[in-house]
This record gives structure tokens, C-alpha cells and sequence, in this order.
């Protein structure tokens, strides 16, 4: 028996041959005759038929192109999943970043997406390069508009096809659409996709090694001590103004996307929940802030800047009631898988980039964007400020990070504040905590200045990072509709990606731009009169002269947010207060407003109440009669 009678074997054994009863006079041509009243499909045209599709699957597949797979039909559901899972695409059923419903007109604008778990998605920016259609009887209007759009199709086609929907087919593949036949299909297709991905993994390696510049120079970065890294520190002031009409600054903001991180739990301030649902500042929580701020960019100039939330399982659910207040915005939700105990990631300039390795960097440069601004968990003050991307996009820069100095190197070195100075990685704190346990008199030696958790990066930096293998990946992974990207978390200094970037800068933001919230006494200073919110940016009271905020230290009694709440008829009027120490069982009234240098210690087994409208100034508390 030979090898071609095996094959048409196997393909009666699935009953291909199987037609209707009605045979269409396009596809009288693949019919072998009529029997019982019922087409016969000639299973050698067939099996042309499916070595010709296979062989176009392979070539666009070699090329790495996109591909979508159209399923509608339950019991081919578990065929279809394997499919997809061997050979890692996208699964409508399963992956948000595919809709059939309008997928490909509708691309060129991204809905948003609720489904029954109240997870945010979008649809994709471009269409695929291939669409691959099970049951074609009930996907015609795919098949038309890939047509539109000058799609090849590949489908499996029976006897009773109508003419102007099979005309709009490249590849059709004539047989009775069993689940045996859509097995041995599906099988095809699997072996063909790991064969030609097997075939672009060695052309790539291949190609690394005949072009190891990159390679090299990252290496001889990766050796580099992160204490010798240098990096120079622009300041704010000396950025040119944006200059355009409306509709460039409109194009420029539309390169952006914005990516926050809302992986911190309130658990240290006994807060049951994301640290971002926490009210701060007269009734908006920080992902309010985030959210209103990038909505009125969006309204100011017209365009469309998305926010791209990074969660963990514990801060979702909370983050999504959140959401709900704001229906209408462009946000995308992605979802880090996290153990019982795993920490969420201090260094996110490395866990950004590892992120942007899948999936997601591709969606974002399809969709024309060319920067990410990534805004860390804890500070309520971030700004996105299109100064900053058009000094970049000006200068093509790769890297930015924005810093701000310690308060003894600012009051010791203005020249800052106009010239641009180099600084190495090691004199820049990670975050607040990292200087506040420093003496003081001995910080400015240890750190001058403070890294504010916010950076600039350009995506198509990212991905000759990651075509050039340069990042290396930990075990680590992102979940989206189902898609995982990778993760970096390494422990390294502030900054630390910023030695991979050819043309990479520091900014020297205004202080007011980093206002970390990680105690109750970060909580009073919000919620005071010292601060307000407009369209999502905080603002400092303008009454307040000093420069500085008050240095405020509660004690443990406060330090849940609900006994920091309970404690408090009111906030107290703060703009005139330079340092507030409250030690004790102390319980405050309304309208109390306190100045100068206050000290309030309430002795053990002793409740000391402060009452309503008293002005404290310079005062030491210990007894009521103090007051």
C-alpha cells in the first residue's frame, strides 16, 4: 500500500467525503459524484487542497506573521484550545486581545470590553495577516470583512457553499466539517506552526551571532558596576516649552501610554485593600488622581492616551469598584499571577521592561505608540507631563528617569536647579524609606538626590532589547485574557536599566512632584487644607510659604487608617505648621489649626482630647491644661 493510499484513508476514516445533499455548481468540480443522495467529495482534491493551505500557513508563519483562528462551534472547543496552546496565538475564546464581533473594521477603534469577572480589556489596533475559519457556515461575515480589508482566508468549504462567500476565500479546503476532520486539520496546522517556529528560532540565534554589536555592548554594560553607572540630571527648568498648534501636541501625546503600578497593599496602614482605593484627598482615592489626570489630557488636546494598570490577585477586585466610577475611560487592566508570600517588585524600571516582552509591546507599537511612562504605586504626586515627552521626542531619548533632591542637597547646591550635573546611580535613593533612616546630617553624602518612581522609555528601545536577547528573564509571568508575558525583579540600584539605553537622561523635577504615601502622617498631610486636586494633579495650598511640607510623626495609635480616621473630627488647618509630634491616646476636634513647632505626648492611661477651634502655636502638650 502506498503512502498516498494511507493518506486518503485516513481522510475517509474522519468522513471528509461526506458531502450535503445540495451541491453548489462552483463546487461541482470537488465532487466525486452523488450517492444515496449525497455529494461525495473527491478526497484527492481534498488533500491538495490541504497541503496547498498548509504550505500558505507555513510561509506566513516563517515570517512570523499574525494569525487569528474563527471557532464558534462547542464541540470543536477542546480541538481548538490544544491548537492554540501548542502553538501559543491568540485564542478568541480564551484571549481578550481578539473579538469576532466587528474585529476587523472596528480595529481602528479599540473598544473596551466587561466581562462577567469585571476585567477591562481592548480589542487589537491591526488586523491579523491570516484568518483560519472552522465552520465557515457560520462565520461568513468574517469572511466578508476580511475580504474588505484584503485578508487571505483559509477555511474549510462543504458542497452547499454559496457563491459570494466562497469567491472571498484564498484557501478553501473542501470537506464535511466532522470533528474528525477538524482534528487531523487542526493537527496540520500544529505541526507545520512548531516546524517553520523551530525554522525562525535558529535564524534568529543565527543572526545574533553574525551580529553580536548589541550583544557585546550590553554585556560590557551588564559587567559594569551599577556604583560606576553614571547618569546626567537635566532640571526641570531648562525644558524647552512645547511649541505647536494643537493638533501636533494631539499627535505627539499620542505616542504615549501611561503604566501604573497597583500591586500595593494598605495592609501596613491596616487598610483591607489596594493602597490606590485609599480616600486622600478630599474624597478621590490615587487611582482617582491617575485616572481624572490622563481623562483631562485626553479632553484638553484630543487625544488618547491609555492607562495600563499592572494588579496582583489581591488588589483586583479592589481596583475594579474603584473603576467603576469612571466607565468611560481608556484604561487596560493586566493581572500579575502572585504567590501566598511574593513581595511585589521594588525595581519597575526591570519588571517594565521584562513586561513589555510579549504581547503587550507588540499591541502597543501597532497601535503607533512610542513611550511608556511608568508611574509607581505609592506617589500620589506623579505628574504626566507632555513637557517631558517633547524634550525627549526632540532629542531622541531612549531613558528617563525623574528624580528630585534630598532636602539638606538642595538647600546646599541650587546650581542644580539651572545646569545639568552627572551623577552615579549609587548617590540616587530608590524611594523615601531608603533616606529617612540616614542621619541626617550624613545624608547629602549618602544621597543627593531621590528616585521619584516615574520613568520614561522608548518602546522601540524595549524591543531591540528584547530581538538582541539582552534581558534576562526570570520566572516570573503577567497574566492578560489569558496571555502571559515575563517578568524581571531583580534587587539592584535605582535606575538600574538605564545602563542598556544608548541616550538616556535624568530630569530634576520640582519637589512637589514626589509626595510618597506610606504611613497615616502622609495620609494627614492629603488630607488636609495644605493640598487640593485639580483634573487629577495635586496642588499645594499657595497661603504656605515654606517650601517644605511639615514633618509630621504620629504615633502607633494612628497608625491604622481607620483609627487615623476615628481620631479626627476634622483635619486640623496645617499651612502654617512646621513639625507635629502626637504620642499618645490624643483625640483632635474640629477646625483646630496648629503652627510652628507642636508636641503633643498623652501619658500612659491618660485620654487627652484637644478641642474644637483651638489654635496651637509652638506648644508642648501633656494635660488639658496645656492647651
Amino acid at each position: 500500500m502506498t503512502i498516498h493510499s494511507v493518506v486518503i484513508q485516513k481522510l475517509l476514516s474522519t468522513n471528509a467525503h461526506l458531502g450535503r445533499r445540495v451541491v453548489a455548481d462552483h463546487l461541482k468540480s470537488y465532487t466525486y459524484g452523488i450517492r444515496n443522495g449525497m455529494a461525495i467529495l473527491d478526497s484527492d482534491k481534498t488533500l491538495i487542497s490541504l497541503r496547498t493551505a498548509c504550505a500558505f500557513i507555513g510561509a506566513l508563519a516563517h515570517q512570523n506573521a499574525r494569525f487569528m483562528f474563527v471557532n464558534t462551534n462547542p464541540l470543536y472547543d477542546e480541538i481548538f484550545d490544544q491548537m492554540t496552546k501548542k502553538i501559543d496565538l491568540y485564542n478568541p475564546n480564551q484571549n481578550t486581545l481578539w473579538r469576532t464581533g466587528g474585529f476587523l473594521t472596528n480595529s481602528r477603534s479599540p473598544k473596551k470590553f466587561r466581562s462577567r469577572n469585571k476585567k477591562l480589556c481592548f480589542a487589537p489596533p491591526v488586523p491579523p495577516d491570516c484568518v483560519v475559519i472552522l465552520d465557515t457556515e457560520r462565520k461568513s461575515s468574517v469572511v466578508l470583512e476580511a475580504d474588505r480589508l484584503q485578508i487571505p482566508v483559509v477555511a474549510i468549504v462543504d458542497s452547499s457553499m454559496p457563491l459570494d462567500i466562497y469567491k472571498r476565500i484564498a484557501y478553501p479546503i473542501p470537506a464535511n466539517d466532522s470533528a474528525q476532520f477538524v482534528y487531523l486539520f487542526c493537527n496540520l496546522i500544529t505541526k507545520t506552526f512548531l516546524k517553520e517556529q523551530k525554522k525562525f528560532a535558529k535564524q534568529a540565534d543565527s543572526t545574533k551571532i553574525e551580529n553580536p554589536e548589541e550583544v557585546k555592548r550590553v554585556e560590557e554594560s551588564k559587567s559594569k558596576s551599577e556604583s560606576e553607572v553614571e547618569v546626567v540630571v537635566v532640571p526641570y527648568e531648562s525644558l524647552a516649552p512645547i511649541s505647536g498648534h494643537d493638533w501636533e501636541i494631539r499627535d505627539m501625546l499620542d505616542k504615549l501610554v501611561v503604566l501604573k503600578f497597583n500591586g500595593s497593599l494598605g495592609t501596613e496602614i491596616g487598610f483591607n485593600g489596594p493602597k490606590s482605593a485609599i480616600d486622600i484627598c478630599k474624597g478621590s482615592t490615587l487611582l482617582d488622581l491617575i485616572v481624572n489626570q490622563i481623562a483631562s489630557l485626553n479632553s484638553k488636546y484630543g487625544c488618547r492616551v491609555p492607562l495600563l494598570l499592572l494588579n496582583t490577585d489581591k488588589t483586583n477586585d479592589g481596583t475594579v469598584k474603584v473603576l467603576e466610577k469612571h466607565p468611560k475611560s481608556n484604561i487596560v487592566m493586566l493581572n500579575r499571577q502572585t504567590s501566598e508570600n511574593e513581595s511585589y517588585p521594588s525595581d519597575h524600571d526591570m519588571v517594565c521592561l521584562s513586561l513589555l516582552n510579549g504581547g503587550t509591546l507588540d499591541v502597543l507599537l501597532s497601535q503607533g505608540k512610542e513611550y511608556v511612562l511608568v508611574v509607581g504605586s505609592d506617589n500620589v504626586a506623579a505628574v504626566v507631563d507632555p513637557n517631558i515627552l517633547y524634550h525627549l521626542i526632540q532629542n531622541q531619548m531612549e531613558y528617563c528617569m525623574e528624580v528630585t533632591q534630598t532636602t539638606l542637597f538642595d538647600m546646599d547646591n541650587s546650581i542644580l536647579n539651572s545646569h545639568q550635573q552627572k551623577f552615579k546611580l549609587a548617590e540616587i535613593a530608590r524611594n523615601s524609606a531608603e533616606h529617612v533612616l540616614i542621619d541626617k546630617s550624613k545624608l547629602s553624602d549618602k544621597f543627593k538626590l531621590i528616585d521619584t518612581r516615574s520613568l520614561w522609555v522608548n518602546l522601540r528601545a524595549i524591543k531591540r532589547l528584547v530581538d538582541t536577547n539582552a534581558l534576562n528573564i526570570e520566572d516570573y509571568s503577567v497574566s492578560k485574557g489569558g496571555k502571559n508575558d515575563q517578568i524581571l525583579s531583580p534587587k539592584t540600584a535605582a535606575g538600574s536599566a538605564i545602563r542598556f539605553f544608548d541616550r538616556a537622561i535624568g530630569i530634576n523635577v520640582p519637589q512637589s512632584r514626589y509626595l510618597p504615601m506610606n504611613a497615616t502622617s502622609d495620609l494627614l498631610l492629603l488630607q488636609s487644607d495644605l493640598y487640593t486636586s485639580h483634573d487629577g494633579v495635586l496642588a499645594r495650598n499657595s497661603a504656605r510659604t515654606n517650601p517644605l511640607n511639615p514633618s509630621i510623626d504620629l504615633g502607633p495609635e494612628f497608625g491604622k487608617v481607620s483609627d487615623f480616621l476615628s481620631r479626627f473630627k476634622s483635619f486640623p488647618s496645617i499651612i502654617e505648621l512646621d513639625s507635629l509630634k502626637v504620642t499618645g491616646d490624643v483625640w483632635f476636634g474640629a477646625d483646630i489649626t496648629l503652627k510652628g513647632r507642636v508636641n503633643i505626648v498623652a501619658k500612659p492611661g491618660m485620654k487627652l482630647e484637644i478641642p474644637d477651634g483651638v489654635v496651637l502655636h509652638n506648644k508642648d502638650i501633656s494635660d488639658p491644661m496645656d492647651i
